[in-house]
């Protein structure tokens, strides 16, 4: 199972702000992230817009599912 602790590297050493849920000895992978990498890219609204398309009928009931209603 794996598990994500935050923690914060400083000093040559990593402090756990959590607390993990595994007591025993067990073997554990350390990535650091960079600022850079924590800043999300702000969206743009409308990217899609014009391409996009629906046929004027969309809403209507489809004529193979007649039967059922």
């Amino acid at each position: 199972m794996a598990t994500t602790v935050k923690g914060i590297y400083e000093h040559v050493k990593v402090t756990l702000v959590g607390k993990p849920p595994i007591q025993s000895r067990t073997e554990v992978t350390v990535t650091f992230q960079t600022e850079e990498s924590q800043k999300l890219k702000k969206r743009v609204a409308g990217v899609l817009t014009g391409k996009v398309y629906m046929s004027d009928d969309f809403d209507e009931p489809l004529d193979d599912l007649k039967d059922c209603i």
